[in-house]
């Protein structure tokens, strides 16, 4: 029997009426719908209808032929919306409310304000200057840049044909997905979407130009070519073309602490944000206590800093300073980075957030960062279309920055706890009556031992398990099986895990696969590209170590295969230790780089030559290929980041500077030298200012990160600010 009949019509409407014709609201929540249950002949026959609430279901678009001309107002959330394009028709709709949809992303948002043209309000929040932005100004930017394309790249054929003209369409509508790009990478797929459509239209009215001058000008014999286009009035906006910056996304949460980065270029206003509707409520719980100065083995452990205090000095322009490098033209002597662009990237300061205070005080310079990695990406085609929403732990709270605007798009507190450590992966979830599929979800655990494991896109927090009876330092997910998940402790041990998949109630199970036992605090994990299924390397406080991760039928608590040496073990004296690693990263498959605090540089090593050379040993030294220069300080645990794509290696200092590194050829050239490679360039902290309490000095730079194309570079400081960086032309 169908759920929907006219009968359930006249009585879930309002005003009760005799002809559905006469009904003005709707409720049809909460009823198990599926697209199968919504009958379009009978639901057409609601031509006055105004308001109509289908949250509650499970929907997964709006049925195809759907007319409803006089529908203002629709409450789809709560559903399992895939497709916002099936909405087109309701062009009268002026408020939408989609919320609770986890498949669909900014992206989808985007392509509904552009699709109905009377919307207004979009998940509760008036849209209007966006709307008008998303409409007018983007498209206008993106049909200039499509018919730019087209006119320097493409023409008509000279004797067009409906096999040539089909050829030439599909050729530009593709090139043109993939070359003309605007706005932030987490847009990417809405302007692809765009551009698809803009292209299209741009070719037909070209064709039906060509057409009429032709029917116009050629002899009768030439006129037909058959082919029938209906012509496209190509619509150009008279708005400026704005600064790819400049786009505007959905903002779902207030502004917060604002400051003002002085940078080379110009001084930019600040905003950090987070939201209301966090996965976890409680009361504001006592500030959580940072780690301890201590040394404790059953205790997260940080540096001890005599000059932490606040100082206050005149805002000047800060200017990169630029190291050169002694380059010769010989052959590579090592094979195993891969050939990387020999341009270099410009990175300038875009946003200063302090979104982890703790109870929201703006007055918190306090509370430490941690960790920070971007999103995966959901579409690895070419061109890359990268994310640019990156996870931030520090505190109490994880957050989710979009680094083109500089918001926080979601946060996660959990009270009492403090974040040490989060990691991305992407799990397969079931879906009633359909194929399992991936979607991204982010574990976070610190000081209290217990995994959380947040789905983003969803606003929810489903589930934990514990890891540990001490903190965990640092999570680290497999590339290779994507539910398995390492976790360091500081009861020096390495977990790991097989989280498995989560249904759609998010149901999951998680089960413990081997124990590894460290000799000290495990800081870093890194997984060989080349054998990511076979060894873990695990930079501890204590030395490098490397453990056999294979699965078998074989004892399940294992001690370290190897442990990997440097030259800087040979500086021993009572006070200081030289063998703390602090920083672990591949550079490419097999170049791996790593630092001890004490050392003043950064290794360069290859991990397939450490690895042939064992040969069974206990102790192994590392094959070093070149060492970098870094800066001279004691703080431990300023952590390095890599981006193999381009050949880049970047590490903060204790005075809040970047130092970057680009792996060209050329540089790579002075690996046997035997001399310490120069930085090629470092950033220096761009000193925001926090209104009426002056400049902030630069802090310890805890945590780096780079997107996988470059385009951002996010700093964490022990000072509760979170520094984004932006790759400019």
């Amino acid at each position: 029997m169908a759920k929907i009949t006219a009968d359930v019509l006249f009585e879930k409407g309002i005003p009760r009426v005799t002809k559905l014709q006469q009904i003005k609201s709707l409720n049809l929540s909460r009823l198990g719908l599926k697209n199968k249950d919504l009958p379009v002949h009978l639901l057409s026959k609601l031509t006055s209808l105004e308001e109509l609430d289908l949250s509650g279901n499970l929907l997964q678009h709006m049925p195809a032929g759907l007319c409803l001309p006089s529908l203002r107002l629709l409450d789809c959330s709560d559903n399992d919306m895939e497709d916002v394009t099936s909405l087109q028709s309701l062009t009268a709709l002026e408020e939408l409310n989609l919320e609770d949809n986890m498949y669909l992303t900014l992206n989808d948002q985007h392509k509904a304000i552009f699709l109905l043209p009377k919307l207004r309000v979009f998940n509760g929040k008036d849209i209007g200057s966006m709307a008008n932005h998303i409409r007018h100004v983007t498209s206008g930017i993106l049909r200039k840049r499509v018919v730019e394309f087209w006119e320097g790249s493409f023409k008509l054929p000279n004797s067009p044909t409906a096999e040539s003209l089909a050829q030439v369409e599909k050729k530009f509508i593709n090139d043109a997905c993939l070359r003309v790009k605007y706005g932030p990478s987490s847009l990417s797929l809405y302007t692809k979407w765009r551009v698809e459509m803009i292209a299209r239209e741009h070719f037909q009215s070209l064709i039906s130009t060509k057409e009429k001058d032709s029917t116009q000008d050629m002899p009768s014999a030439t006129k037909g070519i058959g082919i029938t286009l209906t012509p496209v009035k190509r619509q150009m906006t008279e708005e400026a073309e704005d600064d790819d910056d400049d786009e505007i996304l959905i903002r779902c949460t207030p502004k917060r602490a604002r400051f003002v980065v002085d940078t080379p270029t110009k001084a930019s206003t600040r905003k950090s944000s987070r939201i209301q509707n966090t996965p976890q409520k409680a009361d504001r719980p006592p500030a959580a206590p940072l780690r301890s100065t201590e040394r404790d083995s059953a205790t997260p452990t940080k540096r001890q800093r005599a000059t932490q205090k606040e100082s206050v000095k005149p805002i000047t322009p800060q200017k990169k300073q630029t190291r050169t490098h002694s380059r010769t033209e010989t052959d590579t002597p090592q094979k195993t980075i891969k050939t990387v662009s020999e341009d270099p990237v410009s990175l300038q300061p875009l946003h200063v957030l302090q979104c982890h205070s703790k109870q929201d005080d703006p007055s918190d310079f306090k509370t430490q960062l941690w960790a920070c990695a971007f999103e995966p990406a959901a579409d690895h085609t070419e061109g890359g279309n990268w994310e640019s929403t990156v996870a931030t732990c520090g505190g109490e709270s994880v957050c989710l920055i979009d680094c083109e605007m500089g918001t926080v798009l979601k946060k996660y507190k959990v009270p009492g706890e403090e974040f040490f450590s989060l990691a991305w992966s992407s799990l397969l979830m079931a879906v009633k009556g359909g194929v399992a599929r991936p979607c991204s979800i982010l574990a976070a655990a610190g000081k209290r031992g217990m995994v959380k494991l947040i789905h983003p896109m969803a606003n929810l927090a489903f589930g934990e398990f514990r890891a540990s009876r001490r903190a965990v330092s640092i999570l680290r997910f497999s590339p290779c099986q994507k539910s398995y998940l390492f976790a360091g402790s500081y009861d020096n041990k390495i977990s790991m895990w097989d989280i498995g998949g989560i249904d759609c109630d998010y149901n999951f199970k998680v089960s413990q696969l081997l124990m590894l036992e460290t000799t000290s605090t495990p800081l870093h994990l890194a997984l060989p590209p080349s054998s990511a299924d076979e060894h873990l390397i695990a930079a501890c406080d204590d030395g490098l170590l490397c453990f056999n991760i294979q699965l078998g039928a074989d004892t399940q608590k294992r001690t370290m295969q190897m442990e990997i040496t440097f030259p800087v073990y040979e500086k021993r004296d009572k006070t200081n230790n030289y063998r703390t690693i602090d920083g672990l990263c591949f550079l490419s498959d097999d170049v791996v780089a790593s630092k001890s605090h004490m050392q003043g540089s950064i290794y360069l090593w290859s991990w397939s030559q450490t690895l042939a050379s064992s040969s069974g040993r206990n102790k192994v030294p590392a094959k070093i290929l070149a060492e970098l220069q870094w800066c001279n300080t004691e703080i431990p645990y300023l952590s390095l980041n890599t981006c193999p794509s381009h050949g880049y290696a970047v590490c903060g200092d204790d005075k809040g500077r970047l130092w970057t590194y680009h792996m060209t050829e050329r540089m790579k050239a002075n690996f046997k030298s035997g001399k310490t490679i120069p930085t090629t360039e470092v950033l220096e902290w761009p000193s925001p200012v926090r209104d009426g309490l002056g400049p902030v000095e630069g802090p310890s730079i805890n945590s780096v990160v780079m997107s996988q194309d470059l385009r951002y570079l996010v700093a964490l400081s022990d000072k509760n600010m979170v520094v984004v960086w932006k790759k400019v032309s």
